[in-house]
């Protein structure tokens, strides 16, 4: 026996097949739970969409509670209890909120019904959208749509800020096309307070703490985001500058250089950024990339004084952060008061738009 048992040792592994079986096996596994995933979330979209069909046919509220009650009880009984009332309820919102099946197959590649039963509840059509949207491109689990949401992503967008029939067109784009754009990636303010910051320090701090805490950091800016480097070295005739730190993102196809700072933001900073950008168009962009962007991250801003810059045709996005989470109910305040303001300036900037076109002159009438 121990013979045999050496020279069973002494064979050599056959390591390529196994990896290469290994993970034939792990793909088929995955293709089938995708597969059977699919499948889930369809049918119970379908089944909604049939309850649904019922309940508004009558459009009697209680009729349509009794109906799903007694289906509810025969399903489980006969299938088990995926089929009780509340989950009956969810397949109901499913097919109310995702009338189109198509958008719905789509999604069910990255998205399972422990996903949907999450976005199904979010009144907001544009904000359901963009987080479902978000979660197929960034492959967010359950978890991390949950804290999405909590920490209020959606309102924090460039994109909430825009009336709602162009946040709806960007979104379409995302959808066909899986297109991001810095509107998408962007956020105002970044939550930082998982810095760990005292309540005196310095901007070495902020960057020290950032380089500490690099992985919670690119979560927070979200996914596609590479470090590249720290204080970046810029020459520019016989003076050296300094980028605090720079990053790549992968679907934007582009340079991010961010720069922070620990008071309001200035006019002056502007200037600074455009000298940054304008550096790595010359020296770093690879011909295949788009222009280099620029986050200013600072400690507060003006927004009529940022507007009035026009910061965004230079590529540049001026963002506060908060080094400690407010309570929700301040931090929605403050979010949905910003997103108000933001759409009314956009609002009276399209009727003063309008306002300065030349009125169309009436045509002269032909005479007879």
């Amino acid at each position: 026996m121990p013979k045999r048992l050496a020279l069973t040792r002494s064979v050599p592994q056959p390591t390529s097949l196994l990896s290469e079986v290994r993970q034939l096996i792990l793909a088929a596994r995955e293709g089938v739970a995708r597969s059977v995933n699919t499948g889930l979330v369809l049918l119970y979209w379908q089944i909604g969409h049939r309850i649904r069909k019922d309940i508004l046919r009558e459009q009697r509220a209680e009729y349509g509670n009794q109906i799903v009650h007694a289906l509810s009880g025969q399903l489980t009984s006969e299938f088990g209890p995926g089929f009780g009332r509340t989950n009956l309820f969810n397949m109901v919102r499913c097919a109310e909120v995702f009338p189109d099946a198509k958008i719905l197959h789509a999604l069910t590649a990255k998205l399972t019904w422990t996903h949907f039963r999450q976005l199904i509840y979010l009144d907001d059509r544009l904000k359901r959208d963009f987080y479902a949207e978000m979660c197929r491109i960034e492959n967010w689990n359950t978890r991390t749509l949950g804290r999405k949401i909590g920490s209020m992503l959606f309102e924090r967008t460039t994109l909430s800020r825009k009336p709602a029939k162009l946040a709806g067109m960007e979104l379409k784009k995302l959808r066909e096309e899986d297109k991001l754009t810095p509107d998408l990636v962007f956020r105002d303010p970044y939550i930082l307070d998982f810095l760990g910051l005292k309540d005196t320090y310095a901007e070495k701090d902020i960057e020290a703490a950032i380089l500490r805490e690099m992985e919670a950091f690119i979560l927070e800016l979200g996914v596609g985001f590479a470090f590249l480097a720290r204080q970046k070295r810029m020459q520019v005739g016989h003076k050296d500058y300094y980028l605090d730190l720079l990053f790549y993102h992968r679907r934007l196809r582009r340079l991010v250089a961010i720069d922070l700072k620990l008071g309001e933001f200035e006019a002056a900073d502007k200037g600074q950024m455009e000298l940054y950008l304008n550096w790595l168009k010359k020296h770093e962009q690879a011909p295949d990339e788009t222009e280099p962007l620029g986050i200013i991250l600072c400690a507060g801003k003006d927004e009529e004084h940022v507007e009035l810059l026009e910061m965004q045709k230079s590529g540049i996005h001026v963002a506060s952060y908060l080094t400690k989470l407010l309570p929700k109910k301040d931090l929605e305040r403050k979010l949905h008061e910003a997103v108000r303001l933001a759409r009314a300036r956009l609002a009276e900037k399209a009727i003063d738009t309008a306002k300065e076109l030349p009125a169309s002159k009436p045509r002269a009438k032909k005479e007879i």
